[in-house]
């Protein structure tokens, strides 16, 4: 069965869905829903997703929101399947659970205000807050050196595998690598650096990409 994928294909969080399913083979129908006309906040939606965000999935009777949990759900649903992104052992998913954590309470909780203030707020006419972005890049260097001192010792977040501890950070690191000036914070880190154009150039991401049309 094709799993329906409400999302705007631009958007971080239903690239991450969509890299997920284009790594694991999953057959899917992408529906839009426009964030530009506030698509997601009208009662239809809302259905789907009662907090108003992108992206939502029905798979027959299964719904599910959250980019993260259903990144989970299908990567075990679909286990041997395509890319193995869970992890092999049961200290190696925990690993893999662990950045995704830190993806989620770090590198998207400080990023993602600033990519909104630097990429989004203008598209829509609306004000940067420079003073906010400064302190949140102070706070984002820190998190950086965290990860620069992680792949100093491994390949990928998790250990020697891509899994989905590095597939979650894509589409927020896409945005700041490609759409704003903090590049070199990312390049500025060999390893870092390394790490990012080592998994942005994985066929599934790149195709992802070319959908997006980028």
């Amino acid at each position: 069965m094709v799993v329906k994928v409400y999302g705007f294909l631009q958007a971080a969080c239903p690239q991450r869905v969509l890299h997920c399913f284009l790594e694991k083979e999953i057959e899917f129908e992408l529906i839009h829903v426009d964030l530009n006309t506030l698509e997601h906040k009208k009662p239809e939606h809302l259905l789907r997703q009662p907090f108003g965000q992108v992206p939502a999935i029905e798979d027959g009777d299964m719904k599910l929101y959250e980019s993260r949990a259903i990144l989970r759900y299908y990567s075990t649903k679909y286990a041997d399947q395509g890319t193995d992104l869970l992890g092999k052992t049961l200290e190696q998913r925990a690993i893999v659970d662990q950045w995704m954590e830190t993806e989620a309470n770090y590198f998207n909780a400080v990023g993602l205000p600033i990519i909104i203030n630097l990429v989004v707020n203008p598209k829509l006419g609306e004000i940067c807050d420079f003073a906010l972005v400064e302190e949140l890049k102070v706070k984002l260097e820190k998190i950086f050196d965290v990860y620069e001192n992680r792949l100093a010792t491994n390949r990928y977040l998790a250990g020697d595998e891509f899994t989905l501890a590095d597939l979650t950070h894509m589409p927020g690191l896409r945005y700041m690598m490609n759409e704003t000036s903090l590049s070199s914070m990312v390049t500025s880190r060999p390893n870092l650096n390394r790490w990012w154009n080592e998994i942005s150039t994985r066929p599934a991401w790149k195709k992802l990409m070319e959908m997006a049309a980028y």
